[in-house]
């Protein structure tokens, strides 16, 4: 019996699925004295046991957690306020940006922050031993950059390729070559990746930091511009391909050479700007009966497009030549294959429309997802693939989808799409594919203005409230965008609001932006609280042009300004301050409308003044305004004036009347003249 139970008892033990009873088996209600057993082995003690009521248990597989899962779950309950500052300058309250300028300075001080850290940090690694971050933070650490192995020998070599020291990766493959010494086939093809990846040069330490800054460059230039500006940044970093340079003498010198060797070669050519001498190179691989890699036909396809003085047509026949290869060689294409015939032929212009749409159904055909880039013909297509999809970074140009999909949307006025596209951006982590600082301001920014233009002024509100500024830090356009689209929603109520912020987010001085605000404000009539309030506004605005910094001179004031702002002073009973920016006109030697003179006439009516009524007719007979005749029968119409006031009308009457003659005749004289 105990042999049984034993047996019975590892059972139990060993198997994964475990029958379970309920409590109540037989018909006199008997409870058994273990609930598990074994699912091969019968029950002894009760006969004709209900058996119908059995379940399994299935033990899990034992799980390894992050050890930051924790921390990811709790992350996973936070969402964005939309009331604070962008996250990234929570750090410091003191360097919370109010504009896109202050925002971009910042940012760059706080990477030029880092840069300093980690300098002083690798140039004293004795200091910073202690590692307290649980679990270990790589970047917190100082990193060695000088080599531990003296003596000569193929492991200080190995140890300086590590290292990524260049010249000193070379000279140690020397000193072992005049030692006699044979160096492995596997370490110099690791010193062979060096060189052609960094281009025969020492990389600098903010090498990646260039690269990627060179690489944004490039996709914003135009395609006529991109070959001149690529071979320009190249020249500036130094990593042009050099003809018998050290990766080839290294190359000649190898005794035996492999397919890696080959294909190192190749990829370091063609990324340094020599697609002729990479393309000749293949030929010699083929030559000695050796098969390349996926990632060296990538390569290839590019040095291809990139040959001068062929057609588009020879081009894509020789890429298609390639296409053939690999199938003859075995060699599967991945994502990267088919993105860069897709950048080649964007090269092609018109003669690449086809192409790329068969290349796009081949990427269907073998299984590979459309690559997250796409031109305005098959957006629609692209995002009824992907949506509701969450995506991982698996091409270098994947964080341009989002900036490429919403201009897009912009350029179609497609608000729907545009909703589609934000909402796969929120979906999962697709949120860090949105790229740089730079591509997010611009993706929310065309995202914006479309809202602006097209949805409805209450949810733009809303958007308004939730992106800015916890987002984004609007420009002045993306400013004025929304007030128009106030104005057609007849909400000119938000325009002093808007002008507020506009202060806060740094557009103080843009005078686009001041203009379009005041033009709204001085267009039409408005209930008396609503004008109290432009001219509040027109007054904060007119501040803008008479301060001054110690650095700048005072803005110049534009004639449609002075109008708007008189305007509002007069229609807001501020009627001081209206005639003393009469005096501006004259100071800034700036033309007043007739529409301006005649509201500043009705005014001097209302409060019976016809001193200010004279006075606004010199000011007009000053300029020689063509509205002056009329203001003069209407100030002696209208008001009771004395001699001396009738006098002075009629003088200034003569005085206009005896220029706009000496105007027209010497007109009529240069028509003479012209015959």
């Amino acid at each position: 019996m105990a042999a049984v139970a034993s047996a019975r008892w590892l059972g139990v033990r060993s198997g994964l699925c475990l029958p379970l009873t309920g409590r109540r088996v037989g018909p006199c209600g008997r409870t058994p004295r273990s609930r598990f057993y074994s699912g091969s082995a019968a029950h002894p003690e009760v006969e004709g046991a209900n058996v119908t009521g059995i379940e399994e248990v299935v033990i899990p597989k034992k799980k390894t957690w992050d050890k930051v899962a924790i921390l990811q779950a709790l992350a996973s309950t936070v969402h964005r306020d939309s009331t604070a500052a962008p996250y990234v300058f929570q750090d410091d309250p003191y360097l919370i940006p109010t504009s896109s300028v202050e925002s971009h300075s910042f940012l760059l001080a706080k990477k030029s922050g880092e840069n300093a850290a980690k300098f002083i940090i690798n140039s004293y690694p004795k200091y910073f031993q202690k590692d307290i971050a649980e679990p270990h933070i790589p970047c917190l650490m100082p990193e060695y950059f000088e080599p531990q192995i003296e003596d000569v020998s193929e492991a200080a070599l190995q140890e300086r390729i590590k290292l990524r020291k260049v010249k000193a990766s070379v000279d140690m493959f020397d000193q072992l070559l005049q030692a006699g010494t044979t160096v492995s086939l596997e370490t110099t093809n690791s010193l062979l990746d060096l060189l052609c990846y960094y281009g025969n040069q020492e990389p600098s330490a903010n090498y990646n930091f260039q690269q990627r800054e060179q690489s944004e460059e490039l996709e914003e230039a135009t395609e006529a511009d991109n070959e001149k500006s690529k071979t320009k940044a190249g020249h500036h970093l130094g990593v042009t391909w050099r003809t018998k340079n050290n990766a080839e003498r290294i190359f000649a010198l190898m005794p035996e050479k492999n397919a890696h060797s080959y294909c190192t070669m190749i990829r370091g050519m063609v990324k340094h700007q020599a697609p002729t001498q990479a393309l000749n190179l293949y030929t010699v691989l083929l030559n000695n009966r050796l098969r390349a890699d996926v990632y060296t036909f990538n390569s290839l396809i590019e040095a291809t497009a990139l040959v001068v003085n062929e057609k588009f047509e020879e081009k894509w026949n020789n890429i298609l030549d390639l296409l053939k290869q690999m199938v003859t060689q075995n060699v599967k294409p991945n994502l990267q294959t088919f993105n860069t015939i897709l950048k080649c032929l964007r090269r092609f212009y018109a003669f690449g429309k086809l192409p790329a749409l068969q290349t796009l159904r081949e990427m269907k055909a073998i299984g590979i997802e459309s690559p997250s880039k796409g031109s305005s013909l098959i957006i629609y297509d692209i995002m009824n693939e992907v949506m509701g999809k969450r995506f991982s970074p698996r091409d270098p140009d994947d964080d341009m989808f989002f900036q490429s999909a919403m201009r897009v949307c912009s350029s179609l006025r497609d608000l729907e799409l545009a909703y589609q596209v934000h909402g796969l951006l929120n979906t999962g982590d697709n949120w860090k594919l949105i790229g740089s600082d730079h591509r997010r301001n611009f993706y929310y920014s065309k995202f914006f203005n479309l809202l602006c233009f097209m949805e409805q002024i209450d949810v733009t509100l809303k958007w308004y409230k939730d992106l800015i500024p916890s987002v984004f830090f609007p420009h002045s356009q993306t400013m004025i965008d929304l007030l128009q689209a106030l104005d057609v929603a007849n909400r000119l109520d938000m325009v002093p609001q808007i002008w507020k912020d506009s202060k806060e987010y740094g557009h103080t001085f843009r005078n686009e932006l001041k203009e379009e605000i005041l033009m709204l404000m001085a267009r039409d009539q408005h209930p008396p609280e609503l004008q109290v309030a432009f001219a509040d506004c027109a007054a904060d605005i007119k501040s803008t042009y008479e301060s001054q910094d110690a650095r700048q001179t005072a803005p110049e004031w534009p004639a449609s300004s002075l109008n708007y702002v008189a305007v509002l002073f007069l229609r807001a009973g501020r009627t001081q301050e209206a005639w003393k920016m009469l005096g501006l006109f004259r100071k800034h030697n700036k033309i007043p409308r007739a529409e301006l003179l005649n509201e500043f006439l009705d005014s001097a009516k209302a409060s019976s003044s016809p001193a200010q009524a004279i006075e606004l007719v010199k000011l007009a007979s000053a300029f020689s305004l063509p509205v002056c005749e009329g203001l003069t029968r209407r100030v002696m119409a209208e008001f009771t004036l004395t001699q001396e006031q009738r006098e002075a009308l009629g003088e200034l009457t003569a005085l206009t009347s005896d220029s706009s003659s000496d105007s027209d005749s010497d007109s009529d004289s240069d028509i003479s003249e012209g015959k």
